[in-house]
């Protein structure tokens, strides 16, 4: 379903995708193996393909089928019915030995026959196929949008795998890039401790400047160890979405570049979100249902044909074969007004599942107006972090110089150092939050075709 927002939207995607997509080792080859590996979309996979089998069936109803068939039956006693052709032929089987002299016509006993066949056996083949069946069509046709409902259901949890996997990359990138932020810090706490170390022996120091450089020490060790945590965590996530040991090395070689975060944004259309194709899908299913249900009153015929033998005593001769053939129709008359009610019923449905696209359409306008004003921010905070980041440089510089001629302050030198961490991570995280953001832009605009 579209909307004014959703028909054109100046989004950063066209450029970015070239960043984030296929094409970009590492971070290829990476979506690729979660896109194989990954448990969840593998079971996935599994509903698919059998729902494709179940597609197979509605398929194959249409054609004949061939049965084998096979009864025995013996039996005594019970009902009966007595023939008297005995008491009818004896007398005239009398006359005519007398007058012919002979023997040639014996007695005969009455008949006394059991409804019971005794060792009566039937095996005969039968085929049968429908004729006419609208339930037969119906069935076929929800069955194949069933398929397509699947296949969109593969296709939603693809794509927030592959967001998953680049958010938690690019969380692992900026927790390697903290580390390396921390450790220059801790590298300049060090050597500002040691400068501090000189000047008091040199008479120029106070020994509470090598008590306030020991704090910051401990300080930038213990800032490490939270990064260095965080990196691992990130690791672990990320290595569990690709399905791989926890400590699976990464390869962290990901090019970030400024004038590559920061391409104009083109126009790209935001309308291919598979969760409203698989609503219009669910909606097509209730629709299909209230057709069905309005044709329970077409007939439904069949024909079928026997081929076989039958006989008793378990003998079989020639005159044992037979065939057999019939046409069957069958046609509801009166069924309590049942199938009126799950028309009615039916129906509501189709309202429903409309009412439901109309709500997550509207739910999924707010996500992509949501994500593309945090690209934007992303954006805007980059290039002023850049500024910071210029800005701690230079006063980071100014303040250590001057503080080494004496003309600086030690709470100066202290702040600038902070001033200069702060500003380098902040411009690290700035870079990758813009990735971030776009791949979460990615995936509320579908706009990266997926792999086969």
């Amino acid at each position: 379903m579209k909307t004014p927002f959703t028909n054109v939207l100046t989004i950063a995607l066209f450029s970015l995708s070239s960043v984030l997509s296929y094409g970009q080792p590492p971070l290829d080859g990476y979506l690729a193996e979660g896109l194989k590996n990954n448990l969840v979309l593998q079971q996935k996979n599994i509903a698919l393909e059998k729902a494709m089998l179940a597609l197979k069936i509605a398929n194959g109803m249409f054609s004949p089928s061939i049965t084998l068939l096979g009864n025995y039956t013996t039996g005594d006693g019970g009902r009966s019915i007595s023939f008297p052709v005995g008491d009818l032929l004896n007398p005239v089987y009398t006359t005519l030995n007398q007058l012919t002299g002979s023997s040639n016509f014996p007695t005969i006993e009455n008949v006394n026959q059991n409804f019971f066949p005794r060792d009566f056996y039937d095996v005969r083949a039968r085929t049968s196929m429908p004729l006419v069946n609208t339930d037969l069509i119906y069935n076929k046709k929800i069955k194949m949008q069933q398929t397509v409902l699947q296949g969109y259901e593969v296709a939603i949890y693809k794509r927030e795998l592959l967001r998953n996997m680049k958010v938690a990359y690019f969380n692992y990138l900026a927790a390697l890039q903290s580390i390396k932020i921390y450790e220059s810090a801790l590298t300049r706490a060090e050597e500002s401790k040691r400068v501090n170390e000189a000047l008091l022996a040199n008479g120029k120091g106070l020994p509470a400047y090598i008590l306030r450089s020991q704090s910051e020490l401990e300080n930038m060790k213990a800032q490490l160890a939270d990064a260095t945590r965080q990196a691992e965590n990130a690791k672990l996530y990320f290595n569990f979405l690709l399905n791989r040991e926890g400590q699976s090395l990464i390869d962290s070689n990901y090019p970030v570049d400024g004038p590559t975060l920061l391409q104009t944004l083109p126009e790209a259309n935001a309308a291919q979100r598979e969760e409203l194709k698989q609503l219009e899908t669910a909606t097509t299913i209730q629709q299909t249902i209230v057709a069905m249900n309005r044709h329970v009153w077409t007939p439904r015929v069949s024909a079928f044909a026997d081929l076989g033998a039958q006989a008793e005593r378990m003998r079989y001769n020639q005159n044992a074969n037979y065939y057999l053939l019939g046409v069957q129709l069958e046609m509801p008359l009166f069924a309590g007004f049942t199938n009126r009610n799950k028309i009615a019923q039916s129906k509501l449905e189709v309202r429903t599942s409309e009412l439901t696209n109309q709500q997550v359409a509207t739910q999924l306008d707010l996500s992509i107006s949501t994500s593309y004003n945090a690209l934007l921010t992303a954006r805007q905070n980059y290039l002023s972090a850049q500024k910071q980041l210029d800005a701690a440089q230079s006063y980071e510089r100014l303040i250590e110089k001057g503080y080494k001629e004496g003309a600086s302050t030690f709470i100066e030198s202290i702040d600038a150092r902070a001033q200069l961490t702060a500003a380098q991570l902040l411009m690290a995280v700035s870079q990758y939050k813009i990735l971030i953001a776009t791949a979460n832009l990615e995936r509320e605009t579908a706009a990266i075709p997926l792999p086969e």
